[in-house]
């Protein structure tokens, strides 16, 4: 009878610090909708930024986009690179949503955009640029900074000579618009250029394998535990997609119609003046260095950084790249 009493006396020593323990949860529960609002916050005190994952038809093509912030703010355009798609900004989004509008379509045959038959469809960059036009006309959309990478330069290159009015600022990430930036990385797709044979064009299938994917996000990383896998696992599932090698092959000869461009690019940056901000990852053998300084040559007073990182600079380098996007933002387009 002993024991059974002091097992019950502990029983109820433990049911007292239970409860307890559970006073501050209950009194959360009847807070006021101010205090449980305040509770369920960002440790920031700001309420989670939500993207949507919308589809648009256009011009008989579905296109897949990421959307997030107030709709009438001022507008940023997050154009893409190889071989990635609009998953490469998800973790940028909700660091600019709060301010601005911020819109990341996935061009044909990437992500989650359709993916048509290329004997039906043509895989052009001019093609991505009136399909990525067609989409900001169906938003509404007539002013907009562009954050460029890769080959989300040549189309957004093409967007700013359209409407070179509708561009508010640029934000250029390891984009192209000088042949300088072109070094031995290119060389076997510049073979490819020059006659468009079925030998050129095998030789780059190196470019499509998991090798080259995950080299495109850890060469030039000092740290690749601050990259995370699921990139790599992610782009190659969608490049292993039935037929979609052959439109990436197809993209690798169309890119040399951008280097006819380039003069009228950096006209329009000569002309216009446009509000820049470079963010290079400096390590980068896809788009060396050498292609960020000559935008010094026409834009004087571009805000010029180069990272101690590589291709896709934001995925190991979000911490040093954010502060220098939103401070650029900030002051350069109007809220």
């Amino acid at each position: 009878m002993k024991d059974a009493s002091l097992a019950d006396t502990s029983a109820g020593l433990l049911d007292r610090r239970r409860f307890a323990l559970t006073l501050p949860l209950l009194a959360a529960s009847v807070a006021s909708p101010q205090t449980a609002s305040a509770a369920t916050a960002s440790p920031q005190g700001k309420a989670p930024i939500i993207t949507h994952h919308r589809t648009r038809t256009v011009d008989g093509i579905k296109i897949f986009y990421r959307e997030a912030g107030p709709a009438d703010a001022p507008v940023v355009l997050l154009l893409h690179g190889f071989p990635t798609s609009s998953h490469m900004f998800r973790n940028l989004i909700p660091e600019l949503a709060d301010r601005y509008h911020v819109i990341a379509p996935d061009y044909p045959g990437y992500g989650q955009s359709d993916m048509p038959d290329r004997t039906k469809f043509s895989y052009t960059f001019d093609r991505f640029g009136e399909l990525v036009d067609g989409l900001l006309v169906q938003l509404g959309v007539t002013r907009y900074a562009m954050y460029v990478m890769d080959y989300g330069a040549p189309v957004g290159w093409r967007l700013a000579l359209k409407h070179p009015e509708s561009v508010t600022a640029l934000i250029v990430q390891n984009g192209n618009a000088y042949e300088e930036g072109l070094k031995e990385f290119w060389n076997p797709i510049k073979a490819y250029w020059s006659d468009h044979s079925d030998e050129h064009r095998r030789a780059l299938y190196v470019l499509v394998t998991p090798e080259t994917t995950k080299f495109q996000y850890t060469d030039g990383v000092s740290d690749v535990s601050r990259v995370a896998p699921d990139n790599w696992v992610h782009d190659q599932a969608l490049l292993d997609r039935p037929g979609n090698a052959e439109i990436q092959m197809d993209l690798f000869y169309d890119y040399r119609t951008n280097l006819p461009l380039y003069p009228a690019v950096q006209a329009y940056f000569r002309k216009q003046q446009p509000s820049t901000l470079i963010v290079w990852g400096k390590n980068d053998k896809i788009f060396p260095a050498d292609g960020a300084y000559p935008y010094k040559r026409d834009l004087p007073n571009v805000e010029f950084h180069l990272i101690d990182t590589g291709h896709f600079a934001l995925e190991d380098k979000a911490d040093e790249m954010v502060p220098l996007i939103r401070d650029f933002l900030s002051r350069k387009v109007a809220t």
